[in-house]
């Protein structure tokens, strides 16, 4: 990845009209604003509809500050210098700056003078045919929104969560899209909000299937230990997820109940349902840990029975051998005067001895389930 970055930043000054740091392309080029660099889209609504004439972020600006409307760039893992020419052009805030490139945030909602900065972690559920002890469950990303009164900037980081969808299925509501960047930032909470829930129906599938697994009769000759590899790692990604959702709740209260200049009044009322949404998983998230304790708890426990009966097992055997092993050891001595040496029945005697109190010593093993 940072090979193919120094190779965007190595081409990218050819395609530039100046030697700064950074130079919107012409907006009557009839080339997209996103070629070989970390622009993905970059357009200007007004009235909830895009103006179609392809621009670089700057001119956007200057469009929407001279005709009124709304700035929406996106972005796709950018480098300090792709972006810091739009830092400078929006008067973003270094910190927020820096968050936005070197990603790896937790979820978070910051203001800057007039810009908000929210982060998000997008989750993605990984399909696979078997849970194993290294199956990869979850996969994250991040988006970054920086919120003005007339633009939005969103970074995103990672290979899923991407925005073009929602960009267009937003297009075709003018009169949501109209309300502004506050209505972008919704869409994208909402967005994330409804990935957690499929992610988190899919993961109560594979919580259920080692659920049954553990608690289910055991095969003849299964063991149990196996499943432990399989708990932790499910744990794990578990602990990845609620990384995900819990830091998140605080913003979206945030977002929904304190007024805010740069939310419109009637997208407040939509976070309300996200936040709702929000909380709703993170139930189930913190549900989730704890139902893998006790199904983790609860495979140390049968694994734990299942050696005590191994043990127990042992060391019946090795009773019962103990007497035929004494009476070995005794006869075998090299004494002259034994009793019963020289008499004509005594070998069959001691073996018929020795066997009843085998079998007598294994019925009574038998009859309290040792063996």
């Amino acid at each position: 990845m940072s090979m193919i970055r120094d190779l965007r930043a190595a081409v990218r000054p050819a395609l530039r009209k100046g030697g700064g740091p950074y130079e919107p392309y012409a907006c009557d080029s009839g080339r997209d604003p996103s070629a070989n660099s970390a622009v993905v889209d970059c357009a200007v609504y007004r009235e909830g509809r895009r103006v179609n004439t392809p621009c670089g972020p700057a001119e956007a600006m200057r469009r929407v500050r001279a005709e009124g409307g709304f700035a929406w760039i996106g972005l796709h893992e950018p480098t300090e210098q792709e972006f810091a020419g739009i830092a400078r052009e929006f008067g973003l805030h270094p910190l927020a700056v820096e968050d936005a490139v070197h990603a790896h945030q937790r979820p978070k909602l910051e203001r800057y003078d007039d810009t908000l900065f929210t982060v998000f972690k997008t989750i993605h559920y990984v399909e696979h045919a078997e849970l194993t002890a290294t199956s990869e469950v979850v996969e994250t990303g991040e988006v970054m929104c920086f919120t003005g009164e007339d633009f939005i900037i969103t970074v995103r980081h990672g290979g899923q969560g991407s925005l073009r969808a929602l960009r267009h299925r937003l297009q075709e509501d003018p009169q949501l899209l109209a309300k502004g960047p506050s209505a972008v930032l919704h869409a994208i909470a909402d967005q994330v909000v409804d990935g957690y829930i499929a992610v988190a129906d899919a993961v109560q599938d594979d919580i259920d299937e080692v659920e049954i697994d553990v608690f289910s009769a055991p095969d003849k000759g299964s063991r149990r230990g196996g499943d432990a590899g399989r708990i932790y790692q499910l744990k794990r990604e578990v602990l990845e997820f609620k990384r995900a959702v819990t830091p998140l709740m605080r913003p979206m209260q945030l977002l929904s109940e304190r007024p805010m200049r740069l939310v419109d009044p009637d997208i407040q009322k939509y976070f309300r349902d996200v936040a709702d949404h929000l909380a709703r998983v993170h139930e189930q998230v913190v549900a989730f840990d704890d139902l893998l304790n006790s199904i983790l708890q609860a495979n140390l426990a049968q694994a734990s029975v299942a050696q005590n009966e191994d043990m127990r097992k042992i060391t019946s055997w090795a009773a019962i051998f103990a007497v035929p092993t004494m009476i070995a050891g005794i006869y075998g001595m090299n004494f002259k005067y034994m009793p019963e040496l020289g008499w004509k029945y005594g070998y069959p005697t001691v073996m018929v001895v020795t066997v009843v109190i085998c079998v007598t010593i294994h019925r009574g093993f038998k009859r309290n389930g040792w063996l």
